[in-house]
């Protein structure tokens, strides 16, 4: 199988897989959100919406928040 795109090109973005899942996740969320308040219709899935992103380079992990505070515990 597979994979579009190429898990070489997600990791340049995106150094660790499992770091690469948590960063996808809350795109993915935040892109579904958005559609849903602004009331327009996705016609793909959101996950792959945010994957495409990471793979073009909008986004990375210096541009997430990966720290998790203290007040949040």
């Amino acid at each position: 199988m597979m994979l579009y795109p190429a898990m070489n090109k997600l990791t340049a973005n995106v150094p660790n897989r499992y770091l690469l899942v948590n960063v996808v996740a809350r795109r993915a969320r935040q892109i579904a959100t958005e559609a849903e308040e602004e009331g327009y219709e996705l016609y793909e899935k959101p996950v792959t919406l945010a994957i495409q992103e990471v793979a073009d380079g909008k986004i990375s992990v210096d541009a997430t928040d990966v720290v998790i505070r203290e007040e949040n515990l």
